[in-house]
């Protein structure tokens, strides 16, 4: 089961999502919801999006999609930058670098962490 945490750091301009396990199609749809209702109060072209992806698991190919209309949504709402950071996690980066060039994230980093 995948489960998310959403903060807004108003004063940085910051919207900070922390992302865990394994998300199915009704984890995902619950997250989008949840974001859609954090955005709505803020003015997402004036902000960065920081995703914290390290307790994140590799996405099964039925939630791939899912995942790429999230990319999707983040590139339509127009944020200044977005950082992923994954602990060193090479399939999970791979993945997500694919589908954010295919969504056309020309403001995506994916900053990879090793943890000991």
């Amino acid at each position: 089961m995948g489960s998310f945490i959403l903060k807004t750091d108003a004063a940085n301009k910051v919207l900070n999502i922390e992302l865990e396990g394994s998300f199915s199609q009704e984890d995902g749809l619950r997250s989008i919801s949840a974001y859609q209702d954090t955005i709505a109060k803020i003015n997402t072209q004036e902000y960065h999006l920081n995703i914290d992806c390290k307790k994140l698991n590799v996405t099964a190919p039925e939630i791939v999609p899912l995942l790429e209309g999230c990319l999707a949504m983040f590139k339509k709402d127009g944020y200044k930058k977005i950082v992923l950071t994954l602990e060193n996690n090479s399939i999970l980066k791979m993945q997500l670098s694919r589908l954010g060039r295919a969504v056309g994230l020309d403001n995506l980093e994916i900053i990879s962490t090793v943890t000991t």
